[in-house]
């Protein structure tokens, strides 16, 4: 099967043809207020980002994403799930006090903000899925209890997936506390004592308070205590943390296909995806600092089906030139694969390949690109 994506491109000549119009010219074409009934509550996903990143969502392009929904009848609300990791969105508390800095307001997205998996994280339900390593997977409940679902993603590198999309924030980003544990659990990580400066910071983000500085040394990670959401390996800038890449992210990556296969039960035809390839940066939005983006900003994705839409986006990057003197290490020509390059120590194929397996959609599409209509004036 070919899925249908719908692209528009980051470049605008007038007001005709900027980004907010280009998200309303999206919805319209992938035919997003045909999945809305009158009255439909109606769960718009996205990442707040984390405290002291700048490189989430913004706000102006969330908030006409929400006046579409309205307009097509629905009850639209923010959402998004508890971290495992002990930084400034683990808890419902936290977590909206993060969003509101970060723009996310009823006053300027015109939505309320939702904390899917409640308080602590233990709201959610356990959803039949047959998978490998899943009978049944923990599914925040406001996402599983909505009626509709709009996925808008931050395309970027990931240390641990390598690639980070609407399949990404499916299954990572709707899976409870509870869930990203079990996720997480196959990654074990290690200190090389050698690399260790003892800045604390892999303490501090520690979920679990598994890691402890040791008095005549370096850090120490207690394996016991370990849950594995790899928050030390991406905190670490010594390159201190070690894992076994071959076998644990391989299979982290197929547990979170099998927890957006949990999330879009029942809706795969009442779900609609927007990728963002704006501000591709190499690390998720988890981290609390943004680096360069790695490519010029590309544009805006939107379609049915969560595996052309990653597929496109990775096509759609690769296709750029990357941008020297980031931290793209190679593959700066156009078609070089950016995301294999920033992370070799894993492969965000897998994701693709997997998620296809198990039926969330086909690495096979067409792609429309659309252009807004422009006047004499505007230099047509």
């Amino acid at each position: 099967m070919v899925s249908r994506v719908y692209f528009a491109g980051s470049r605008a000549h007038s007001h005709r043809d900027s980004l907010v119009k280009k998200v309303d010219l999206l919805f319209d074409r992938v035919g997003a207020a045909r999945l809305i009934s009158a009255g439909d509550l109606v769960a718009i996903k996205l990442h707040f980002g984390e405290r002291g990143g700048t490189a989430f969502l913004n706000p102006v392009l969330v908030r006409r994403v929400v006046e579409n929904v309205r307009e097509a009848g629905g009850k639209p609300f923010l959402c998004d799930s508890n971290t495992l990791y002990s930084g400034g969105r683990s808890n419902a508390v936290d977590h909206l006090e993060t969003a509101l800095q970060h723009g996310f307001s009823y006053a300027t997205v015109g939505a309320p903000v939702i904390i899917m998996d409640g308080l602590r994280g233990r709201s959610y339900h356990d959803v039949k899925i047959q998978g490998k390593h899943f009978e049944s997977v923990q599914i925040g409940a406001a996402v599983v209890e909505a009626d509709a679902l709009v996925v808008l993603s931050h395309v970027k590198g990931h240390m641990m997936t390598g690639f980070g999309g609407a399949i990404k924030n499916l299954g990572m980003g709707c899976g409870s506390r509870a869930g990203k544990q079990k996720m997480h659990s196959s990654v074990k990580p290690e200190i090389k004592g050698e690399k260790c400066r003892r800045c604390g910071s892999c303490v501090k983000w520690c979920a679990s308070g598994a890691i402890t500085l040791e008095k005549d040394g370096g850090a120490g990670i207690n394996p016991e205590k370990c849950t594995g959401c790899g928050e030390c390996i991406i905190s670490c800038r010594h390159g201190a943390v070690k894992v076994q890449w071959e076998t644990a992210v391989h299979e982290m990556n197929e547990r979170m296909v099998e927890y957006a296969c949990g999330a879009l039960q029942g809706k795969k035809d009442a779900a609609v995806f927007f990728n963002f390839l704006l501000d591709v940066v190499p690390d998720c939005d988890c981290s609390p600092w943004s680096d360069l983006p790695v490519v010029p900003d590309t544009g805006i994705l939107a379609t049915t089906d969560p595996v052309a839409a990653d597929q496109a986006s990775v096509d759609l990057v690769n296709a750029q030139a990357g941008i020297a003197g980031t931290a793209l290490p190679g593959a700066l020509e156009p078609g070089g694969d950016k995301f294999c390059a920033l992370h070799p120590k894993t492969d965000y194929r897998v994701q693709l390949a997997y998620a296809e397996e198990m039926g969330l959609g086909s690495r096979r599409y067409e792609l429309v690109k659309l252009e807004p209509q422009r006047s004499k004036k505007d230099g047509a």
